[in-house]
């Protein structure tokens, strides 16, 4: 490619396409879909899941403690709820998709079902890991999940029952396509030894990705359980996140689920939705190579004033994992993780790393919410990294789990939306550019 040529090209571009921000203004337009007071646009109705981090009292928002609720019932609930049970994620996945909560002998008839999807089709090893490893294991997710559509009689069938069959059957083999994800880029790319561990019936899906990432095959109790609750935490998110409204607008031209999951795996994967739990990890080892594990407030505020001023880790002026879309006095997720957190640090001799994370996160909000009329909480993704770290789980499989999590709640809304909406989704732009008369190529 002539990049010299395509640079000139776009520098000359750059005086007829500029879009002044006043514009914005005067046409009404939502940037980010965002209102002025930050809330977002109503775009769909659900009865999924609710986002809660603010009310409107008297007219006025007003913000309050954050809350998620699955199907109306708070997600706090349901992780303390599930006790020592092996199976929490399993039980968050049949109430996002049937709307109530299972008794014992039904969760265990669900998860026989996805025991029995757990193993691939003849052949999908070979084709879509050991011959085409990807540097991305987002991006090796995308193509292995399309490439299901050729193992499906019926791939093209969108009736929601139908859907429903087939988004289980994706879900029960996405530990399988992560963990043999992982394994092949190891293999390809770093020279590690390829090691190939097949799901085990009896295990749960956090069960099985820990026992397939790892050679030994080895894993506590306690790492299970929490990784099962971030799974848990991450099952859904209300129809408004970016990569639930992309498979809810994939889907309603009709496509199929496959296509519809790809799109979402997709949107994931930026570093502005779920792949902020890896710009975390990054950031927090930046720091720490800058002032060390430290609780001292002012050296903290002072790596966070540059990191706000553009002048240090990737100089995006982001302090990631801090601030939310909605959430504004706390993120109920991050406050759940961070009680498991305290617990596993004291579990492995990590405290003082823990009291590091704490420390950083008071300076970060206070600092990130300076002159702004809300509060600014932490998010899932501030902690959520370093319990990974703790398990000794690779950064590189931070966003591809979030998408095995985020997977049940991408399927329940898009079949909501398909029993009760309907219609494609076909927003409007305003067009603001000038009527040009056509030249012929001499007059150029």
């Amino acid at each position: 490619m002539n990049n010299q040529f395509i640079a000139q090209a776009y520098g000359k571009s750059l005086n007829y396409t500029d879009i002044p921000n006043r514009l914005y203004t005067e046409y009404d337009v939502k940037k980010g879909l965002r209102n002025e007071d930050g809330t977002g646009v109503r775009v769909g109705l659900t009865r999924v899941a609710d986002v809660v981090g603010y009310e409107y009292v008297d007219g006025q928002k007003v913000n309050i403690p954050g809350k998620l609720f699955y199907r109306g019932i708070n997600v706090e609930d349901l992780v303390m709820g599930k006790g020592d049970s092996h199976f929490g994620y399993e039980e968050v996945c049949f109430l996002l998709l049937f709307g109530f909560l299972p008794t014992k002998n039904e969760l265990n008839q669900f998860v026989l079902v996805i025991r029995q999807s757990y193993s691939l089709p003849l052949g999908y090893l070979e084709m879509n890991f050991l011959r085409r490893p990807s540097r991305d294991i987002m991006n090796l997710l995308q193509l292995a999940v399309l490439s299901l559509y050729n193992y499906d009689e019926d791939p093209d069938n969108t009736d929601p029952y139908e859907t429903l069959l087939k988004g289980l059957n994706v879900l029960a083999k996405m530990p399988l396509i992560i963990s043999y994800g992982y394994q092949s880029q190891m293999h390809y790319f770093h020279n590690r030894s390829l090691i190939i561990h097949y799901a085990k019936p009896e295990y749960s899906i956090a069960e099985n990705i820990l026992y397939m990432i790892r050679p030994n095959g080895e894993f506590s109790p306690q790492e299970a359980n929490i990784l099962d609750v971030l799974l848990m935490l991450q099952a859904d998110h209300g129809g408004g996140n970016n990569s639930t409204f992309t498979n809810v607008v994939i889907s309603s031209t009709g496509t199929d689920i496959y296509s519809t999951m790809a799109g979402s795996i997709g949107s994931l994967k930026g570093p502005k939705h779920g792949g902020a739990n890896i710009r975390v990890r990054e950031m927090m080892d930046a720091v720490v190579n800058e002032v060390g594990y430290t609780t001292d407030e002012k050296k903290l505020r002072g790596v966070i004033h540059k990191i706000l001023d553009h002048d240090f880790y990737d100089k995006s002026g982001l302090v990631y994992g801090v601030g939310h879309a909605v959430y504004t006095v706390s993120d109920p997720r991050a406050e759940v993780i961070k009680g498991f957190c305290e617990r596993l640090a004291a579990e492995k001799g990590r405290l003082k790393e823990f009291e590091f994370m704490c420390a950083f996160e008071e300076a970060a909000k206070e600092e990130v919410g300076a002159g702004k009329d809300k509060a600014i909480s932490n998010n899932v993704d501030f902690y959520s990294g370093f319990a990974y770290q703790m398990m000794n789980i690779p950064a590189e499989l931070y966003t591809p789990l979030f998408a095995c999590a985020r997977l049940v709640g991408w399927l329940a809304h898009n079949i909501e939306n398909k029993k009760y909406d309907g219609r494609i989704m076909r927003p409007a732009t305003k067009y603001v550019g000038e009527t040009l008369e056509y030249q012929e190529m001499k007059k150029r």
